[in-house]
């Protein structure tokens, strides 16, 4: 069944800067910026470790624990660094700022995306910010209530991120959401209970394993996942779609 929240516009127009503007004020959770305001501000506090920018509106969350954030996110981030080592053409990130578009430069808890020279959709600028959507953004969440399955699920939708996966850690659940004509619709897990990926054939994640922290079958599973047709098909789309250096 489709997944929709309305969609809130900002009270006001994000802030931009005077010419000449003095110093640089500090980032504050509420403050509407717009994106360059709002990497002016991010770039000038090197001692912040996460903001952002969610439909112009500016989000610093709080400290994490390890014990309902950090090992969840360390053991999704290695399944997937798995499932790169084995599908050239593809990489993803740690809490890597992403340019989506001018109201929104969210910091994921992990991002995965096909290479622009292998036929992927995101750029890098200068400084090498992601610009563009990532085919698949992960984040840790404490349970239904967090804004990662309100403001930031609409944002995603509507910056066409292909995939949206959300571990709500509390609950013991994994959501996993796939982009359908402007909607999230959740995938559902097979028979055997194992959720698998629309845009990355092959990647394959046991929500049970993950849930009870059993690393070991998290990384079976993506193991066999890699093995299949459908991911050998997939390197060979990835290939053939690959730049090649001029000589």
């Amino acid at each position: 069944m489709p997944v929709s929240t309305p969609r809130t516009e900002p009270a006001a127009a994000p802030f931009e800067p005077a010419d000449g503007a003095g110093a640089i004020p500090p980032l504050e959770n509420g403050d509407r910026l717009s994106a360059a305001e709002f990497l002016r501000r991010y770039k000038s506090m090197p001692g912040l470790k996460k903001a952002e920018l969610i439909d112009g509106v500016v989000h610093v969350p709080s400290p994490v624990c390890h014990q309902y954030h950090g090992k969840q996110h360390y053991h999704l981030l290695t399944a997937l660094g798995c499932y790169e080592a084995g599908t050239p053409g593809v990489e993803g990130g740690d809490n890597s700022t992403v340019c989506l578009d001018l109201g929104n430069v969210p910091q994921p808890d992990c991002l995965f995306f096909i290479r622009p020279d292998h036929g992927g959709r995101v750029t890098f600028d200068a400084e090498g910010y992601l610009h563009g959507a990532p085919d698949l953004i992960a984040e840790i969440a404490a349970s239904s209530v967090s804004y990662d399955l309100f403001g930031k699920l609409q944002s995603y939708a509507n910056s066409g991120v292909r995939e949206y996966l959300v571990w709500r850690v509390l609950d013991g659940a994994l959501d996993w959401f796939v982009l359908r004509d402007g909607e999230y619709q959740a995938i559902r897990p097979w028979d055997d209970g194992i959720l698998r990926s629309t845009v990355f054939p092959g990647l394959w994640i046991d929500p049970a394993a993950l849930a009870r922290g059993d690393l070991a079958a998290v990384l079976a599973v993506v193991a066999r996942g890699l093995q299949t047709p459908e991911h050998a098909a997939f390197v060979a789309q990835l290939d053939a779609a690959r730049t090649r250096p001029t000589a």
